[in-house]
């Protein structure tokens, strides 16, 4: 019991202070362009950084988190990608209200 308590408890969630969203990744544009749903009913185009790029594999349908640019409010990057037991554990706290997933 104490185990399943620590993994929910580690789940990464989009920090306010940052400008960070959860998105919703709905098209592939190469390179290191994407286009994401964000939870405020907005679309973006968002960039891949570096240091992702090669580690985590993005496809259609991922839950992702993205950080809004200052600058540009339409465009973000995507800072975090959850995974199927972590979205499962969202849904039931409630978190993707906003979002069709």
């Amino acid at each position: 019991m104490e185990e399943r308590q620590n993994e929910e408890s580690n789940l990464k969630l989009p920090k306010k202070e940052n400008r960070e969203i959860f998105g919703l990744l709905i098209q592939l544009h190469g390179s290191n362009q994407v286009r994401v749903l964000g939870e405020d009913g907005k679309e973006r185009m968002c960039r891949i950084p570096g240091r992702m790029k090669k580690k985590v594999w993005l496809k259609e349908g991922d839950l992702v988190i993205i950080q809004l640019w200052e600058t540009q409010q339409d465009r973000a990057d995507v800072v975090w990608r959850y995974f199927g037991n972590q979205i499962e554990q969202l849904k039931r706290k409630g978190f993707l209200k906003n979002l069709p997933v």
